[in-house]
Parts: C-alpha cells; structure tokens; sequence
C-alpha cells in the first residue's frame, strides 16, 4: 500500500501549491480594496516582527479604501511605517484613530501588466505541479514490489492528479483576469 502513500503526498503537495498561488494572487491589486493587499505586511511589534492582521482589524467599508484598526492605538505610527516601506502603491493616512489607505484605480496599460505577471505566476505553480508529478513518479519506479501494470495505472493517477491542479490553476487566474479587467 505505499503506492496510495505516494498518492496521497502527490495529492496533498499539489493542492499545497494551489493554495500557495492563491494566496499569491490575492496579494495581487485589482484596484478595488482588499484586506488581502496589506494583510501581511510586518510591523514591528514591541521589537517583533508581526504580520499586520494579528495586531489590528482591517476592513474595507468600501471598493476604494482600506481601513487598519489597531488593537493599540500606540502602534498607529508604527502600521503607517510598515505601510509606506512596503510600498504596496497607495499612501496611509492616520487620523489619530485610524489608518486609512484609498486605492488608486489602475490604468489600462497598469491592468494589462498584472494580468501578465499573474500568467507568469500561473506558469510558475504549472511547474512546480508538474515537478511534484515527476518526484511521485520517480516514486513510483524506485519501488520494484509493485507490478509493472500497477504502475502504469499509479502513473495514470498521478497525471489525472496533475491535470486537475492544473485545471484547478487555469480556473484561478481566469477569475483572476476577469477581476483585473472589470473596471
């Protein structure tokens, strides 16, 4: 039964890497607010690096505009830093209470950039489904126990498998696309 083993790594490895380039993707700016933009950039927390959500409530009251709470109004000056360093495209404003950050729409020609760098993204966790499916195949030939006609039906499993991440990865950045060129 290390087959169904090397199976369900294969399987797990690849869904990992769909989740990863999700994420990626959310990170990516659409011109409409997105908790996501700043989520996890890093303050420095009384001396340690924290991620923004697990200091504060971010929230968008709507399609233009960020809004950072703090748990500790004493960090205000502190999240408006990391912001600014993290160059994410928009400037922070602190009113004393809040900080807001208002998203600049995108142009045309900004548009067509992302949606190319998120095809190269797409690209990018293309292959490394494509590397998991040589490693689980690899595998699969390393073991001399299981038969020859076993095998090739794992490798069937494994390519079934890989098509279906790859569909899974097609299926994100069309959205993806849709969303960056709806204005």
């Amino acid at each position: 039964m290390e087959d169904n083993i090397v199976l369900m790594d294969c399987e797990e490895r690849m869904e990992k890497s769909i989740s990863s380039f999700a994420e990626s993707l959310m990170k990516v700016k659409t011109g409409r607010a997105s908790a996501g933009l700043v989520r996890d950039v890093e303050i420095d927390y009384w001396g340690t690096p924290t991620p923004l959500y697990q200091v504060s409530n971010i929230s968008t009251p709507d399609a233009t505009q960020i809004v950072i709470k703090p748990y500790d109004k004493n960090q205000l000056k502190e999240i408006e830093k990391s912001i600014i360093n993290a160059d994410l495209g928009f400037t922070p404003i602190n009113d004393g209470t809040v900080i807001r950050c208002n998203i600049p729409q995108l142009t045309g020609e900004t548009r067509a950039k992302l949606v190319k760098e998120c095809y190269k993204m797409a690209e990018n966790a293309k292959v490394a489904v494509r590397n998991i499916r040589r490693d689980a195949i690899a595998e699969l030939k390393k073991d001399k126990s299981i038969p020859e006609d076993t095998e090739r039906a794992l490798e069937d499993d494994v390519q079934k498998l890989t098509d279906n991440a790859t569909k899974k990865i097609d299926q994100l950045v069309k959205a993806k696309e849709s969303e960056l060129t709806t204005i």
